[in-house]
Formats: C-alpha cells, structure tokens, sequence
C-alpha cells in the first residue's frame, strides 16, 4: 500500500470545495482500495502510544466555536479490531489497544473526501507525549509490515501550523513570509531524503513560528519512517491557508 502524509488544516475544510479537499477526493478514485485506514492523528496525545479498536467508532467533534452544519457532518465508518491487533504485534509491548476510541477530525475530515461511503475500517494511533521525535521515527519504522496487510497508513497533521497567528476570516490569501520560508526549507529536505534534518527540526530557522508545539508536525515522521529506497515521493497538494498553516501533502508509493 502507499504511505501518506496530509495536511488537515482548519475544520472548515470539512464543508469546503477547494484544490486541498479536490486532491483528497482525486486520491480516493485513483489509489488502490485498502482493506482498512491507520490514521496517525495530531489530536490524539497520550502517555504511552494507543491504537483504537473500537468495532463500531463514534465521530469526535474535537473542535470549537465553528458553524452549526459542521457538528451534523457524520462518518459512520466501522472500526477496524482485527487490524489493531496487528498494529499491536509490529512493535510487542509498545502499541496498546484503546477499545472506546472514536475518530477524530485528523482522521474523519481527510476520509470524508477519499472515502465518502465511510465503507472502509478506519483506527487511529495515538502520539506518544513522552516520546523523542527520533523515538516516533523509529516506531513509524516498526509500522511497515502493515502496508503488505493491504493496510494504509496516513499520518495526518500540518507541516507547518501556528493557531496564533492564524487568520480564520480567509482561507486562502496572505501568508507570512516565515510560513512559505519553512515549508519550503521542509520541502527540500523531504525530496533530498535527509530524514536526520527533518528529525532533529528545532535546528532549523523559524521553527518557534512555524512549530511552536510539535504535535501536528510529528505523523509526518511517521509517513517518512515508511519510506523504503526503492519508492517514490510525490506531493498532491502544496496549498498554504489561514496565513499560517501548510496544506502541504504527500504519497509514498512503491516504485513501477
């Protein structure tokens, strides 16, 4: 199966025709159909690292202060059980099961787009607050056997996401020159494969803006982590919006 990473970016996507949810909705008609979806979801942080395995998991609305017609959106897709114990087994002892979990907008809002019917087994996975970013690469590592279980792996976050300088009046327009600068630096890092840059990201200029906190950063590693020699990278959207949050998202496939 491919690997990928996508951008969800503000909730108002979830009711918007634009080149971000286009993309979703193009990749959902032209991938292979997977036996079921690993979402890596920003919004989920605990203390040690959970997989969800409810059969039947309830729509979370984990965001605020938005429009009526968002809370009535539904994605009634089924849980995915016997796949989170295969979760469980790449990395023994590591990955533990969290049977109530529902789905969360990093999740739902993406696969509202690829997946309308919500016919496909959907779990998420958890990001670990204790873990070093090196620790979730290598964990992202230990996920790979599960894209030959016709499993697809999304790590869906931001790569570069800061509330507080975000403009929610406008979707697209004005972005700050920081915002544009660091999505770029990213760009060429993740086409030159230098995983080590990537990983060790507070180097970099402008990450205090660009990442003040890192858990929409982190399900990129994920995605990278799964990149074997032989496969290809493409990006399928490049969309900056709020003036601070890239859209920035990506396919990993196995080489023809």
């Amino acid at each position: 199966m491919p690997v990928l990473f996508v951008g969800h970016g503000s909730p108002m996507n979830i009711i918007s025709d634009n080149t971000y949810t286009r993309s979703l909705t193009a990749l959902g008609e032209t991938m292979v159909r997977p036996k079921a979806v690993l979402v890596v979801s920003a919004h989920w942080q605990t203390r040690k690292t959970f997989v969800s395995s409810a059969k039947t998991p309830p729509t979370i609305y984990d965001f605020y202060g938005f429009p009526p017609e968002l809370y009535r959106e539904k994605y009634p897709c089924p849980g995915a059980p016997e796949q989170a114990e295969s979760v469980q087994k790449v990395a023994p002892g590591e990955i533990y099961a969290d049977p109530g979990r529902g789905i969360d907008h990093a999740g739902w809002a993406v696969l509202k787009f690829m997946y309308p019917d919500a016919d496909i087994p959907v779990m998420q996975m958890s990001l670990d607050v204790m873990k070093s970013p090196r620790e979730h690469y290598e964990l992202g590592k230990k996920l790979a056997a599960l894209r030959h279980e016709g499993i697809l792996i999304i790590g869906s976050g931001n790569m570069v996401h800061n509330l507080s300088r975000v403009n929610f009046e406008h979707l697209y327009g004005e972005t700050y020159p920081w915002a544009v600068e660091f999505d770029r630096v990213l760009t060429e890092l993740i086409e030159a494969g230098d995983h080590d840059s990537l990983i060790a990201y507070d180097r970099l200029p402008n990450t205090k803006l660009a990442i003040p906190t890192n858990e929409h950063y982190l399900p990129m590693l994920y995605t990278l982590a799964l990149k074997e020699k032989t496969d290809t990278l493409e990006f399928i959207c490049t969309d900056m919006q709020n003036g601070s949050i890239s859209m920035r998202s990506f396919m990993i496939t196995e080489a023809k």
